[in-house]
């Protein structure tokens, strides 16, 4: 039966993605908040779709801890599930990523939609100084910033190499951090074709202030927060360090 839900839940979910692959690069040339708005519904269709279909549902605590300003969001990266929830409920956005997303059809073309940063991870520096440089512009617009701060998906019950990109820009712009965690990949593996019934906690910490620190401080601060978090959502996942 997780098969088969799981197989419905993919067909329905490309039948979204092509037509919005579409409108949100069409919404995106009337400005950056037209074509989030459009990003915004297709990714409440896609988080919705897997509630009907796989019984994934979620819980959040901390909403009350968003800024009223433009911020940088870093969150524990484990599935694909948090990215479009991410994009369903939080304000206008765009997305650090690697540029070959963009080659993708309708993914890629959305991402345009919507000013993502695409960068190549490999390049070290240049793509931090890019970060930081677009970001910054980005932001100065009224646009929120998102990344996931470990760069790739990461298996439950591990951790990855956290890079200072989203720590330089929110020390460069003097703009807060919001640490997001969450368990997402115990019901949305990795890269699993499975979904698997249960609900999602996702927790929103206090904004870490930037203004007069180093990246590196705050990476950690950031760090340990979010992997703190992992701990007391998953105890039996994570050792403790």
């Amino acid at each position: 039966m997780t098969a088969l839900r799981s197989a419905i839940f993919l067909v329905l979910a490309v039948a979204v993605t092509i037509p919005f692959g579409i409108a949100v690069p069409l919404g995106g040339l009337f400005g950056y908040r037209a074509g989030c708005a459009v990003a915004k519904l297709y990714a409440w269709c896609v988080i919705w779709l897997a509630r009907l279909c796989c019984g994934i549902r979620w819980t959040v605590e901390g909403w009350e801890n968003l800024p009223d300003r433009p911020s940088v969001l870093m969150a524990k990266h484990q599935s694909a599930w948090e990215t479009v929830f991410m994009q369903a409920t939080f304000p206008p956005q765009c997305w650090i990523v690697k540029k070959q997303l963009l080659w993708l059809p309708f993914v890629g073309w959305g991402l345009m939609g919507i000013r993502a940063i695409p960068i190549d991870r490999s390049s070290g520096k240049s793509a931090r100084d890019q970060i930081v440089e677009t970001g910054a512009r980005r932001m100065a617009q009224g646009m929120w910033v998102s990344i996931f701060p470990e760069g790739t998906r990461i298996p439950v019950g591990q951790r990855g190499r956290y890079g200072q990109g989203g720590a330089l820009l929110a020390t460069k712009t003097g703009a807060p951090v919001v640490p997001i965690a969450h368990n997402a990949g115990e019901y949305w593996g990795r890269y699993a074709f499975r979904k698997h019934p249960g609900t999602v906690r996702v927790v929103i910490g206090k904004p870490i202030p930037t203004q007069g620190r180093e990246a590196a401080s705050v990476n950690a601060e950031l760090e340990n927060w979010i992997e703190g978090q992992m701990r007391k959502l998953n105890p039996e996942r994570y050792a403790d360090p």
